[in-house]
């Protein structure tokens, strides 16, 4: 069961990746520049991918931990669930951040005139 859930989350985390990829190679085709956007939109599609399983990952264990230190603490569950809520906050921040760099790269492409003379 849990591999099988991996193997669909991991599906599921990838596909939006492979469609925008489909999507920009066919828009860039016509313009000639369809390599360069295809991997802008691949690298983008899975940088958000791997922040979208890291972070929730970590916010698995955040929530996790701060339940069960509620379950062995519940005087302290204020202050405990004040500090979780702040930790999930700046988990989730670091996932908007790839989402800004993301729309950085597929939209104002910083690498074209590098990459593209």
């Amino acid at each position: 069961m849990t591999k099988g859930l991996a193997l669909g989350t991991l599906a599921v985390m990838f596909a939006p990746a492979a469609a925008l990829a489909a999507g920009a190679a066919a828009a860039a085709a016509a313009s000639g520049n369809a390599t360069f956007f295809a991997a802008v939109v691949v690298t983008a599609g899975f940088a958000l991918a791997l922040a979208a399983f890291g972070a929730s990952l970590g916010q698995g264990q955040v929530a996790g931990r701060a339940m069960e230190a509620m379950a062995r603490q519940p005087e302290a569950a204020g202050k405990i669930q004040t500090a979780m809520l702040l930790g999930l906050a700046f988990i989730e921040s670091l996932v908007i951040y790839v989402l800004l760099i993301a729309f950085i790269m597929l939209f104002a492409l910083p690498f074209a005139n590098h990459f593209l003379g």
